[in-house]
């Protein structure tokens, strides 16, 4: 008996040991980074130390900046990150702060002249692509093939903006479609709609309108794969982004369903894949040299010795895929990312638009009265869309103090980057603007918690009422779609998305929230904002 007691203290001091172990080799595996640092032959507390910290130090940190406890403070940011970054937006006044990530520091660049040396910076040394990469782990999420190129950018920017005017037409044909069928109103009776689920199922049938065409894009077992891989995309890239890398494949192994949809995405995409690349064998690639005709159906499509060739996302991808990515399974995978990106996104901001319309019902009056005067000069065409002013200012109010992400303009440093105030952040750092505190400015934004639906619609100092003032503009202080090259390249589409449905909402019908009801409140992960949900009325507009 004595000598079980005995023993005790040194089992203690083994577990304790042992313990301490396993936590320096956890830290150690979070903070080393395989895109700028060596893999060191054994973990120490030397490696757990040395994290780029004293590069660091002449920047304020918000939470802890000990190497162990600042797991803590990356753990609080998950449930915390708007106030947290709204605090060290305020202490550091448009300067530099930095927060801890799991596996990284995270610097703030909140000033004009720091947003403007990120905007500047080359790809070699602050990579949006690598944040990217990270921040959704892609490697166990969106897992393309050929995860080093990102043709499907190119795509976005040349071809569908390009087709955004050409394409408008089908474009609210389905949205006026998709709200038809989903808000049944009849005569002047109200009818209650859930208004998020609602909002993605509207955004998900008119953005495959263009991306994959009719009658997929009607197809609800299409439409709902899409819906649910965007969710599930965000849900799992949070929740892997808290494992070490050795750890991470087998996290995504066990609780990851996204193969499986994949898998589904290429059934529903084979019949058109090997139809179109058929119809390319035949009549090969430089379709420019073919005759050609607009179609006088409902969809954009091009004729081809009078065989219809869909003039859509799907096609473009087709036509501009190389390698691997060419195949039906890459094919595949680069749709549901492209709709991961834009469903995702822009249902959201038709829920928020909404949700603050229902709020503020003295806009509607003279909402409808811009949309009417716009549709009198322009019709329902992009032209007109682009004379609704106060539609669009209502747009960019809500983008303000509803920001989808209070972090943009994402950045990996892949080498030591100097601002132009003189600090250095070492390699391996996070760098991103604090874009929802800088919404929330005063000395930016009078007034800064009040929603004014028509801020941007006021004359400016210099007497210039729109200009650099619209939806999609981009400044320091507009950072919604991002900031220079690397700006959201669908934001034109998205945008032009919006206007039409908020247009066509204040036209057709009067809506208002449940009554006793208000807009419910958001909930936050990490610096994300989603809507929460609540239900509206609608009815045929009285006159």
């Amino acid at each position: 008996m004595v000598d079980e007691i005995d023993q005790t203290p040194s089992l203690r001091l083994s577990f304790i040991g042992a313990s301490f172990f396993v936590a320096v080799l956890f830290a150690s595996w979070y903070r080393r980074d395989p895109l700028v640092s060596p893999t060191p032959s054994c973990p120490s507390l030397a490696l757990l130390i040395d994290l780029g910290v004293s590069q660091l130090d002449a920047i304020p940190t918000v939470g802890f900046s000990d190497p162990i406890l600042s797991y803590f403070s990356a753990f609080r940011f998950i449930f915390d990150g708007l106030s947290r970054l709204k605090y060290g937006y305020e202490k550091t006044r448009r300067g530099l702060f930095k927060t801890a990530a799991f596996r990284r520091w995270m610097v703030l660049a909140s000033g004009p002249e720091l947003i403007e040396d990120v905007r500047k910076a080359p790809d070699d040394v602050l990579s949006i692509t690598a944040s990217a990469i990270e921040f959704l782990q892609a490697e166990y999420t969106l897992d393309l093939l050929d995860i080093t190129t990102d043709y499907h950018t190119d795509v976005i920017r040349a071809k569908l903006t390009r087709n955004i005017a050409a394409t408008f037409k089908d474009v609210r044909d389905e949205l006026i479609r998709s709200l038809d069928a989903s808000i049944p109103v009849h005569d002047d009776d109200w009818v209650k709609v859930p208004v998020l689920e609602t909002m993605q199922h509207v955004v998900s049938a008119t953005t495959n309108r263009v991306f994959v065409g009719f009658p997929l894009c009607r197809n609800q077992d299409y439409l709902t794969l899409n819906l649910n891989y965007a969710v599930n995309v965000m849900k799992f890239a949070t929740i892997i982004g808290m494992f070490p890398k050795p750890l991470k494949p087998i996290v995504a192994r066990i609780l990851s369903n996204l193969p499986s949809q994949i898998q589904q995405e290429m059934e529903f995409i084979r019949p058109l894949v090997e139809e179109r690349f058929a119809r390319m064998d035949e009549f090969g690639e430089d379709w420019d040299d073919k005759p050609v005709r607009r179609s006088t159906s409902l969809d954009v499509n091009v004729v081809i010795n009078a065989e219809v060739l869909q003039n859509d996302m799907l096609m473009w991808l087709m036509s501009e895929a190389k390698g691997v990515e060419r195949s039906l399974e890459g094919l595949a995978r680069r749709m549901l990312a492209v709709n991961c990106a834009a469903i995702h996104t822009t249902s959201t901001t038709f829920t928020n638009v909404l949700y603050r319309l229902l709020s503020n019902p003295e806009y509607v009056e003279p909402l409808r009265h811009d949309v009417e005067i716009a549709i009198a000069e322009e019709g329902w065409t992009k032209a007109g869309l682009d004379k609704m002013h106060k539609i669009d200012s209502f747009l960019r109010e809500t983008q303000r103090l509803d920001s989808l992400d209070s972090l943009t303009l994402l950045r990996l440093a892949l080498r030591p980057f100097t601002f132009s105030n003189g600090v250095t952040v070492p390699a391996g750092t996070l760098i991103a603007a604090p874009t929802g505190a800088i919404n929330r400015d005063g000395d930016i934004f009078p007034n800064p918690e009040e929603f004014d639906g028509f801020r941007f619609t006021k004359p400016r100092d210099d007497g210039n009422a729109m200009a650099g003032r619209q939806a999609l503009s981009m400044s320091p202080d507009n950072l919604a779609f991002g900031y220079g090259r690397h700006a959201c390249p669908g934001r034109f589409f998205a945008v032009s998305e919006v206007k039409a449905f908020l247009a066509h909402v204040v036209v057709t019908y009067d809506v208002k929230f449940e009554e006793g009801k208000q807009a419910p409140l958001s909930l936050h992960i990490g610096s994300m904002r989603m809507p929460g949900k609540a239900n509206a009325m609608f009815r045929k507009r009285q006159r």
